[in-house]
């Protein structure tokens, strides 16, 4: 069979020397552009770090279950949007190893993968987290921003069996999201919580399934906590 294309992707540099990467997963139906304009709209600016690179990578376009089968820029299939039936498991592994290439690129470019977070919104959150905590457990993080996993979801299943250390969650969630319940990201953090992940909620009253300026300032202030600067070594 053949590879899989690589993942496009949009990236904001780092204004100073390189020493860590973000890797920022939208939601679906949008593009790594899409959502690299939409923070920067919240933000009035890019989210940008004096040493760290920011990739919106873009899903490729699939079939899409719950769109009638419609073509969808999306990580993975679902049967439907709930918590309680099965993943679309050989979706969701594909995108797993495409997105894998992603890191291994800047493992190539002499980014340590514990100086490499992992996340996104929605879909995107749901990806990083299947991504980090069954594949890549030694990565720095994971956040997810109004996500969740199934009931069963593979992600639970991988660490009832782990014993390695895991990355540390960081979840945001709006209480009026009517398209992810916040109760579903609540559960997810629970589970999470209860197979040995440092996991934090951060709840937002009145929140639809949207990002705000103050969630996005809370995650940048925990990706500079993650993801510090380093002092130059003595050579450079």
């Amino acid at each position: 069979m053949a590879a899989p294309a690589a993942v496009q992707r949009s990236v904001v540099s780092p204004a100073g020397r390189h020493t860590a990467s973000l890797i920022f997963l939208h939601g679906s139906g949008d593009t790594g552009q899409g959502a690299r304009a939409w923070i920067k709209q919240i933000l009035n600016e890019e989210m940008a770090f004096q040493h760290i690179k920011v990739i919106y990578p873009t899903a490729p376009a699939r079939p899409y279950t719950p769109m009638k089968g419609a073509f969808s820029n999306v990580w993975f299939d679902r049967y439907k949007i709930c918590n309680d039936c099965p993943e679309h498991i050989e979706s969701i592994d594909s995108m797993c190893r495409g997105l894998t290439d992603l890191i291994n690129d800047e493992v190539k470019n002499g980014i340590a993968k514990s100086r490499i977070l992992i996340g996104g919104f929605s879909m995107g959150g749901g990806m990083a987290m299947h991504l980090a905590f069954r594949f890549h457990q030694d990565l720095a993080g994971v956040f997810a921003l109004s996500s969740f996993l199934n009931k069963d979801s593979a992600v639970y299943q991988a660490l009832k069996r782990n014993e390695s250390a895991l990355p540390e969650l960081f979840q945001c969630h709006g209480t009026a999201d009517d398209l992810v319940l916040y109760s579903w990201g609540e559960e997810t953090n629970k589970m999470l919580k209860s197979l040995g992940v440092s996991a934090s909620l951060h709840t937002f009253p009145n929140l639809n399934h949207e990002l705000n300026r103050t969630e996005i300032e809370k995650l940048k202030s925990w990706i500079v906590k993650k993801l510090p600067v380093e002092a130059p070594k003595a050579n450079e």
